[in-house]
């Protein structure tokens, strides 16, 4: 009988291991797809656990909402810069390597963002956050679409989107824990352990994937794109901005756009001109391509615009806690998880159109409902309006990203993932930074108007304050005088509240818009499967 050596016995063991998670193995691409969606939901999950934190981040450094909407922006804007280098990055040193790097770099940045001292520290981390995010979803994106052959890439993104899903659904509510029983730096901490958990897993699971065809690296196109969104989301921002009194006329905005405007021309001429560019505009040419990123780029505006609006109006004008504020968002994720992979099987087999229609109807629906918002709304109105929103989303992005991808080659998924999640991160970017400016100059519009409808000589006016200053006088003991000019105060109060109800309204119906204008461009889809799928095929 021949004896085995127990060092071959352990590579056995060790090959035993493996054969899972090699690349002719059948299993190797699910496992795959489980470390990308660890790390698009550690991405995504930043870009949601913050929102609830906002009011105590405001209140903590001592900021107004025009200071502190970078926290977001910043966020988005350096994950639409850093998205079309990442393929760049990826094709050069490896998609493994990048995809290790751009998570190690995201989980340093939510360390620093739990230790800054200073909003100005805090704007700094989220931008290396942003960078570390920018590299982890379009490379994941890539590494998902090449691992998945046509016919099942639906169902792959599907599931893909089931992290983002999760993310939208855990991150408010989580965040609102953790700001409610502890403090807001731990809702940047909280992505320290699960960036660990990918960093380990991508080690173990990977296998590396390095495109031998690797172009230059367009420095002119980095250096203007660079300039140009930065620049051109400061100016808008700053344009109505409390601490500047000259509004849009102000030399610097108008400098900023100019720059930008410049830097904007210099961009699109060099990716056009340029063999080897940063941003691959052409492939926007192909026709369902470019028609997805024009759909991506006006729902970003509605949908990251609005996720932002909604626990600025629960905590401030409705009184909820950062928990209960981020527990509505609970179901959106949970509905629109369950039903990405369900369209996802949907669309690979009938007309993909039909339930991106659907979907677009009930998200602008539900931004319609938003904009009925008062300080009676009840929560159950809330809930309602959220449940027809993670409805509708659950049968967008699935099949609009199945249609987009289908008639792009593979070596080309790189470059076409990271156009698509710039334009959605611009979407986001400039969604929060026009929403915020809107809201800011419609709170001062509304405010004047409540302000102008007050009269103080009608009798209507000092019935009410005759009534508060009593109630105040019974109830808290001061004097005739004191509780009269503190039932002043409260109609005051209340008028600047119905103000900013009015503005957050005037957002989401904007946003509502915005969501149908980006539901028009379906109609010129092209959803023929069969010669779809054999055009990809043949690419």
């Amino acid at each position: 009988m021949n004896k085995v050596s127990p060092s071959h016995q352990i590579r056995k063991l060790i090959r035993t291991r493996d054969s899972s998670f090699h690349p002719r193995n059948r299993r190797y691409k699910w496992w795959v797809l489980v470390n990308v969606m660890i790390g698009t939901f550690m991405a995504v999950l930043d870009g949601t656990i913050v929102n609830t934190g906002l009011p105590k981040i405001m209140a903590s450094f001592g900021v107004g909402i025009d200071k502190i909407q970078w926290v977001v922006t910043a966020y988005m804007l350096a994950m639409a810069v850093a998205l079309p280098t990442a393929g760049w990055l990826a094709d050069k040193f490896g998609y493994k390597r990048m995809y290790f790097m751009g998570m190690l770099l995201f989980t340093i940045g939510s360390a620093l963002c739990g230790m800054a001292p200073n909003e100005d520290m805090l704007i700094i981390s989220r931008i290396i956050q942003g960078i570390g995010a920018g590299c982890v979803q379009p490379i994941g994106m890539a590494i998902v679409t090449r691992e998945f052959p046509p016919q099942q890439r639906g169902v792959a993104l599907g599931f893909w989107s089931i992290a983002a899903a999760a993310s939208v659904s855990f991150g408010p509510l989580f965040g609102g824990y953790l700001v409610d029983n502890f403090s807001w730096p731990l809702i940047f901490d909280v992505n320290i352990p699960i960036g660990i958990i990918g960093l380990l897993a991508t080690i173990v699971i990977q296998k590396e994937h390095i495109n031998k065809q690797v172009r230059n690296f367009d420095l002119t196109g980095f250096i203007s794109v660079s300039l140009f969104l930065p620049l051109l989301l400061y100016a808008f921002t700053e344009g109505n901005a409390v601490t500047n009194s000259a509004g849009w006329a102000a030399p610097h905005v108008l400098l900023c756009f100019g720059i930008s405007a410049i830097a904007f021309a210099v961009f699109v001429t060099a990716e056009l001109t340029t063999d080897q560019p940063l941003i691959d505009l052409r492939l926007l040419g192909e026709h369902n391509f470019g028609i997805c990123n024009i759909i991506m780029l006006l729902f970003g505006i509605g949908m990251f615009g609005s996720t932002f609006l909604l626990p600025l109006f629960l905590q401030n004008s409705l009184g909820n806690t950062a928990v209960q504020s981020g527990a509505v968002f609970l179901p959106v994720g949970i509905i629109q998880g369950t039903m990405a992979p369900i369209i996802g099987r949907v669309a690979d087999k009938t007309n993909a159109k039909v339930p991106i229609i659907i979907g677009i109807s009930l998200l602008t629906f539900s931004f319609i409902l938003n904009s009925q918002f008062s300080f009676l709304t009840e929560h159950h109105f809330i809930m309602t309006s959220l449940y027809i929103r993670g409805l509708g989303l659950g049968m967008i992005f699935t099949p609009l990203n199945t249609i987009s991808l289908l008639g792009i080659p593979r070596e080309k998924m790189a470059q076409a993932s990271g156009i698509t999640n710039t334009v959605r991160q611009l979407g986001g970017s400039f969604g929060v930074a026009i929403l915020t400016t809107i809201l800011t100059a419609r709170i001062t519009y509304h405010t004047q108007m409540y302000g102008e409808a007050l009269n103080p000589n009608s009798q209507v006016y000092q019935n009410v304050q005759t009534n508060l200053g009593y109630h105040i006088q019974q109830s808290s003991g001061k004097s005739k005088v004191s509780a009269a000019s503190l039932g002043k105060s409260v109609i005051v109060a209340q008028a600047n509240k119905e103000a900013y109800i009015q503005a957050i309204n005037d957002d989401f119906t904007i946003a509502a818009v915005a969501t149908i204008l980006g539901g028009l461009p379906v109609l010129l889809l092209r959803t023929k499967k069969k010669q779809l799928y054999s055009k990809s095929v043949k690419k």
